[in-house]
């Protein structure tokens, strides 16, 4: 008989959530030399040279940090800045876990709601001073849709920066629809007022790698099918959709990676469509983690693309949706272990 993630309750200690910042699995052996342009988007060659100097500039910045003065103090250092803004799976991730492989330790590497969860579980000082030793902070899909999580997180980067800290950032914009629910370089610079100075933007521009000669959702199993799957499937989960959506309310996000580890593949009975806002954001930051863990996704009931209400598509945190179902997508189409 299958587990099932509603009987799990994973605890993460804090040296664990800050270890744990590094790239997905998927991202372990990249870098830059392993970053193939596309020759038709002239704007991917230039963004993996500018991703390479930032690096090194990392590296530089952080070896003048730990320089002592004569009096044996630290010498004060500002960090560096790189915004790497595109649309979704254009390779601003490989390039940013390729600054993230090429930087000296200590270092970390989070999407912008990891990091939020981050401070969330730690505090904001304990945050702080965890991170304040670090060459670099990579920060993934870093989002402008919650005021009162971009004033969190721009202060913290102000206070990083300020100890030598360099941040590099990514964002997304919407495939084919660049003027639209995205969020441009100038707003992010002027959100964060007191970084603008100091970053430098660069644009990732071509088609999402994600969608390119896939078919459509998949049909969803029947219930019959997918109890069956499951059952076969070794170290895999089946849970009620409901049930799962339940569970999720009584974890941190930040235990969401721990909750899926080790598991196999996903197996979910009864999906449809949801249309609560703050239900809809735990799935979003579920089918983040599934998909840095590269864990198969199968479910009966509605389609994957149907998971998030039209309603909620849009309103505005449609980038974020939008992103969940292509991850889920990709998922759906992983091979279930044998």
């Amino acid at each position: 008989m299958p587990m099932r993630l509603v009987d799990r309750r994973p605890e993460v200690p804090a040296d664990q959530l800050v270890a744990q910042m590094v790239p997905p699995p998927m991202f372990d052996e990249v870098g830059f030399d392993t970053y193939i342009p596309d020759p038709n988007e002239p704007s991917q060659a230039a963004a993996v040279a500018s991703a390479r100097a930032f690096a090194e500039k990392v590296t530089a910045i952080h070896r003048a940090a730990n320089k002592k003065t004569f009096f044996g103090k630290k010498k004060q250092t500002q960090g560096a800045g790189l915004y790497l803004d595109g649309g979704f799976g254009v390779g601003k991730t490989h390039l940013l876990a390729s600054i993230f492989h090429s930087a000296p330790a200590p270092k970390s590497f989070g999407t912008f709601g990891e990091l939020t969860n981050l401070v969330g579980a730690l505090g904001f000082t304990n945050a702080v001073e965890r991170l304040s030793a670090n060459s670099v902070l990579c920060i993934d899909e870093f989002e402008l849709d919650d005021p009162g999580d971009t004033m969190l997180v721009s202060r913290l980067l102000t206070e990083l920066s300020a100890r030598g800290v360099s941040v590099a950032a990514t964002s997304n914009t919407l495939p084919g629809q660049l003027g639209e629910g995205r969020f441009a370089a100038q707003d992010f610079l002027r959100e964060i007022k007191k970084l603008g100075a100091i970053f430098d933007t660069v644009r990732v521009d071509g088609p999402d790698y994600r969608h390119r000669d896939l078919p459509p959702a998949p049909e969803p199993s029947s219930e019959a099918q997918l109890t069956e799957r499951a059952a076969a499937t070794p170290g895999a989960t089946l849970d009620e959709f409901d049930a799962l959506l339940r569970h999720l309310s009584t974890l941190h996000p930040s235990k969401f990676g721990a909750l899926i580890d080790s598991v196999s593949a996903v197996f979910v009975s009864g999906v449809h469509p949801v249309n609560d806002q703050a239900v809809a954001l735990r799935l979003v930051v579920l089918a983040d983690r599934l998909y840095d863990a590269g864990t198969p996704v199968t479910v009966s009931g509605a389609k994957l693309d149907e998971i998030f209400s039209q309603e909620m598509l849009d309103g505005g945190y449609r980038k974020k949706y939008l992103r969940a179902v292509s991850r889920l997508l990709a998922l759906s189409r992983f091979e279930v272990p044998a």
